[in-house]
Order: C-alpha cells, then structure tokens, then sequence
C-alpha cells in the first residue's frame, strides 16, 4: 500500500492510499467541527449540522445526492464524534472524481434552508429523546458528567431538547463558516486509485474551503474529577459498575497502545484476569468491557461490569483487588504475549476494508499525525511487563479511579 501526504494552499491537507486490487473506494473527509467547538448554548449543533449538509446544499436538491451516489454504485455516511467529524462516500475505482464532486459540493455549500432546517430539528429532538431513555445511555453520560465536567467532552453530542430546539439556520451557517475551513480539513481516499488521483484532488472544489476562520475561546484543560456515586436507574436490569481513569490524550500513542495492552490483560478473552477469576471461576459478573475513549484533549479509560444486583459488593472489591495487584506480580509474560497478540490481531482486523484505511489515515493526518498506519505494530514491542508496571498499570489504580455504582429503579 502506498501513501502519499500534501497540502494545499489554503491549509488542507490530503491523503491517498493505494490499496492494489481492492472493490471499492473510500472518498473520507474529516473536519475539526466536532462538538468540541460548540459554545455555550450550541450543544448539538455539530451533529444537527451533519444531518443538515445531507439536505442539500446551493446545486443539489434535498435527496439528490443519494440519488447519485446510488446511480455511482455507491454508498454514504456520516458520523459526529466529540473531536471532530466525517464524511465518507464508497464508490467504485471509476467514479472517484465524481463521487469527489458530490461529497465537497454537499460539504462546501450546505443550503440549510428554513423548512427543511426545521423538519429535520424534529428528527434530531426525536434522535435525543430516544436516547435519554435507553439505561446504558443514561449511565454513560452521568459518568461523563461526573468525571469531565465542566469540560465540554462531559456533555452529550447530540445536545439536548433546550439547546437544539433554540439553534436557528443563521447560527448554523456561522458555525459552518467558521469550522469548515482549511486549516480544519483532511480528505483522504483510499483504495484502487487512477495515476492521476492527485491532480483530481488539487482541481476538485476542496481548493474553494476559505483560508481562516475565527478563533474561539475554548478552554482546551481537562480536569479529571475522581469520585464515588451511586445511582438508581430506570428499566435498568441487574447491577453496572463503572469506573472512569484518566487517559493521555491521543498523541501519547505509544501509552495508549500500552493501555490498550492492559486493557486486553484484564478483559479480553476467557483467560484474561478478570474474566478468569469473576466469570469464569467464581461466576458472579454477567459480563465486563474496558474501553479507551482515545480523544484529542485528554481521553478516559472506561471499565463496565454487569452482574446480579445482589453480587455489586463482592464484584467491586474484587475487581479492585486485581486492579491494586497489577502493579505487583499479578501478570506473567504468559498474559503479556497473549495480549500482545490480541493487539496486534485487532489492528489488522481494523485495516481490512479501504474505508477502515481511510478513516485511520484521513484523522491521522488531521491531528497532524503523520505516522504508518502500522506504526502500532512496530511499537508492541516496546511493552515490557517492567514498563507497563512504571507507565501503564498506575492508570489503573481504584484510587484514581472516578466510580458510578447504578442499580435498578425499585
């Protein structure tokens, strides 16, 4: 696979992966207009915007660029995150520059026209109504809110009914204005490219994003709150224990790759020490997950145990009793290479589709990180059970831990 990187003159950068032989393309934009960049009273107006860019823009009417793309042979999506948002079209070798065209004409001039601002506002309220009601959703966010606030990750990204019901068309043109702009944009494709890919790229209407935007005043420190609640949840069924860590932001990729090897130790797999010892031997958890939420400005470790309401005492202090051991002799490099293992397994499991390539290259590159998509691999064996002991299993430890303890609504 080959990669190639440049800029244009206006601050974008670009990426092409050239995948030999693979089905599809993959045309992936990303944008620093996540919900980060909302101000005060904008909760929701990154992901609203996303669904608006859908609703035509000043060439197309609302529908007809699903249309196209459909009649391309291709598909569309789109996702919001707290960092930053993308777009991706997959279309077939041929239709690059067309598909090209169809996406940056939807992302350049978004119409966010009155009627359709307002139908699709009742969606989105609909979308966060939902959402509210799901108990898995509700824990997650009273954890959020518990250990990040007042930063702006602590907050939902579809906002909630107050703000988004108050958001006008003229606050979100504004809001594209000021986001959608050079310096904030990466387009990758990747995929069986034409020679003549990069020219396509530099002629395409990318070159049309504007060169500055206003700088907001948006605090970028995170403090995390280490803490201890309880919860009663509605229609949640049996106990959860949450805990919250304090992660490095996602530039430490060499520790968030050793944190992703503990995390692997602990969790995954049969043989993995917690599932081992609580699910497997003593059989008092449902399930447990550790996931990393790798974000920009400071991300979170994030440990979620399901068991019988009865078992939530015994199962918290024994998931803190492994935890506290980590650091003495708990894990053997036995548990070190099979982790490593699942790693390395699990990153070549995520660069199996020209879209999956796509989406690592095209936010690599919008962070300013210009690394090998496999740089990962190569890093593994940095990991030392020395090492993850000084660097890795500290982040771990209960007592920096921020926990939510939620039971059933009685």
């Amino acid at each position: 696979m080959k990669v190639k990187h440049w800029s244009l003159s206006n601050g974008a950068t670009c990426v092409v992966a050239d995948i030999e032989d693979s089905t599809l393309t993959c045309i992936d934009f990303w944008c620093k207009g996540g919900s980060l960049c909302e101000m005060k009273d904008e909760e929701g107006m990154a992901h609203f915007l996303e669904h608006m860019i859908f609703k035509g823009s000043k060439n197309l009417k609302e529908g007809e660029f699903d249309l196209k793309i459909e009649s391309l042979g291709g598909s569309s999506n789109a996702a919001t995150g707290l960092d930053d948002v993308h777009y991706h079209v997959l279309v077939p070798r041929e239709k690059i520059e067309e598909g090209l065209k169809l996406i940056l004409e939807l992302l350049l001039f978004p119409a966010i026209e009155q009627d359709a601002f307002e139908m699709e506002k009742e969606v989105v309220l609909e979308e966060i109504a939902q959402n509210i009601d799901q108990p898995d959703e509700i824990i997650y966010m009273k954890l959020l809110k518990g250990c990040l606030t007042p930063h702006r990750y602590s907050k939902p990204i579809l906002g909630d009914e107050k703000t988004v019901k108050n958001i006008n068309p003229k606050q979100m043109k504004l809001f594209h204005k000021n986001n959608y702009v050079g310096k904030n944009c990466t387009l990758c494709i990747a995929g069986d490219l034409p020679n003549e890919v990069q020219s396509i790229i530099n002629n395409s209407k990318l070159k049309e994003l504007k060169t500055i935007s206003n700088e907001t005043a948006i605090s970028n420190t995170i403090t995390f709150n280490k803490g201890y609640k309880k919860e009663t949840i509605p229609r949640l069924e049996g106990g959860r224990i949450l805990k919250a860590w304090k992660l490095p932001p996602a530039k430490e990729q060499i520790l968030i790759l050793g944190a992703e090897i503990a995390a692997t130790m602990l969790c995954e797999g049969k043989s993995s020490l917690i599932v081992k010892e609580l699910r497997e031997e003593k059989r008092i958890i449902e399930s447990i997950d550790i996931d990393l939420q790798i974000l920009e400005e400071g991300g979170l470790i994030l440990l979620d145990v399901s068991c019988p309401e009865e078992n939530l005492k015994i199962v918290e202090s024994d998931v803190n009793n492994i935890l506290k051991e980590l650091t003495r002799d708990l894990v053997t490099n036995k548990d070190l290479e099979r982790a490593k293992k699942l790693v390395v397994n699990n990153i070549y499991f995520g660069l199996e589709l020209s879209s999956q390539i796509a989406s690592t290259l095209g936010n690599q590159a919008l962070w300013g990180r210009h690394n090998s998509i496999l740089k990962s691999i190569d890093d593994i064996s940095y990991w030392t059970i020395k090492r993850l002991k000084e660097l890795i299993f500290p982040l771990f430890d209960p007592e920096n831990a921020f926990t939510l303890i939620a039971e059933p609504e009685k």
